[in-house]
């Protein structure tokens, strides 16, 4: 390959990544602008995160859905087609005249999200070298793990200088950026294999993949149903004014994005010790935000470190799904994102329920108990199979390079 034809392959590369970006970022803008569109469409602030649960649940069905039905479509002009989807919905939340029509564009996006992470998550083998397609990877996905920790701060943000309504115009019109690159640099590619819904279901037979699924589902859980209620958190139990709120949440933010940079030196050490740690680490975290709602200067301590761990989060799942995906597979992909997008449905409608009925404080308690919970099993499982990947008469040379190190695959 030419150093021409190489620069023109991370081009392309380039505009999935802000495409993936866009779409995560369009996805989680409405948890900073909860009041205020609860407040502007005269519903409840339980009733207004029904928007990140109606989009998660289209976008878990949508995973596999278009995975499949697009499988013999060249993968460029499935990939623009969703990121037109993308500028359609948030074109139609920000004009919405009441909640229901918001739900509406907010499913169009689901739909967007979980067919263009499945199949851009793996797009890199087809447009770089070999040897350079797990840092690709890792560029698409790190445009994925930064948009979860910027699209609160930002909407919260955006909701102090002007209407909510302007987040998702931001998110439009950075859409139709995307748009435009992946038209002018995504080269074709043309669909290699057929995949059908009776493939979908391989993943589940690899242990690897069935440990990683799970330890997914716990910490999306545990992540969203606190994650979702933390601008309600700083407005009604920390008191925080509109400034004091957008600056926390920037805080937590720039805090995540740093994570998910340390992480990616951490998990080519252990993945399991990674995933982990940053577990029980958030759980101590979300469950003291409301015993130091008292102290500002604790809360914002309390952010970093939430934020911090949870840039670690995503890009560790996804490491070790990379690790158990054969070569990266599109079916596989989309076990994984619709295993994320129930998970985010399952933590925002939890944690609206406690919110609803018992307070927000029992809910963040209710978000760490799930998050050490995952952790325990996470850790069990793993230290399991790696023991039984050791042979009876293995030398501890041995043992400790399958303890400690097998749950190092990177992402491909």
């Amino acid at each position: 390959m030419t150093s021409s034809t190489e620069r023109s392959g991370w081009s392309s590369v380039a505009s999935v990544a802000l495409g993936s970006f866009v779409l995560v970022l369009s996805e989680f803008l409405p948890i900073g602008l909860l009041p205020s569109i609860a407040q502007g469409l005269h519903v409840g602030v339980g009733t207004a995160g029904l928007m990140v649960v109606f989009t998660a649940l289209t976008g878990a069905i949508a995973a596999p859905v278009v995975t499949v039905a697009t499988s013999k479509i060249d993968r460029r002009a499935v990939l623009v087609g969703l990121t037109i989807l993308l500028v359609v919905a948030d074109g139609i939340a920000a004009i919405a005249p009441t909640f229901g029509v918001l739900l509406v564009a907010r499913m169009l996006l689901g739909v967007g999200i979980g067919g263009f992470w499945a199949i851009g998550a793996g797009i890199a083998g087809r447009l770089v070298p070999a040897a350079s397609v797990i840092r690709a990877t890792s560029l698409i996905t790190a445009g994925i793990s930064v948009a979860t920790v910027v699209s609160l701060p930002l909407g919260a943000f955006v909701s102090s200088l002007a209407s909510w309504r302007l987040a998702f115009v931001i998110g439009g019109v950075l859409g139709l950026v995307a748009l435009m690159l992946q038209l002018i640099l995504l080269p074709r590619i043309p669909a290699t294999h057929r995949v059908r819904f009776a493939s979908l279901g391989a993943l589940l037979r690899i242990p690897r993949a069935r440990v990683g699924l799970i330890a997914t589902a716990f910490v999306f859980v545990a992540q969203f149903a606190a994650y979702t209620y933390v601008t309600p958190y700083l407005k009604d139990i920390v008191g925080a004014g509109p400034d004091t709120i957008t600056l926390a949440l920037l805080v937590f933010g720039v805090a995540g994005i740093v994570g998910n940079f340390v992480a990616g030196a951490t998990l080519s050490r252990s993945v399991l010790g990674t995933l982990g740690v940053a577990k029980f680490v958030l759980a101590g975290a979300v469950v003291a935000l409301p015993l130091l709602a008292h102290s500002v200067p604790g809360v914002f301590a309390l952010l970093v470190i939430w934020g911090f761990v949870w840039g670690a989060l995503p890009l560790g799942t996804q490491t070790w799904m990379g690790g158990a995906s054969p070569n990266g597979s599109e079916s596989g992909l989309a076990l994984f994102v619709t295993t994320i997008q129930l998970s985010i449905s399952v933590g925002s409608v939890a944690g609206g329920a406690v919110v609803s009925a018992l307070g927000i404080s029992a809910d963040f308690w209710l978000a760490a108990a799930i998050a050490v919970v995952g952790a325990v099993v996470l850790i069990a499982l793993g230290l399991r199979r790696s023991n039984a990947l050791v042979p009876a008469a293995a030398s501890p040379a041995t043992v400790t390079a399958v303890a400690g190190g097998s749950d190092c695959v990177p992402a491909a």
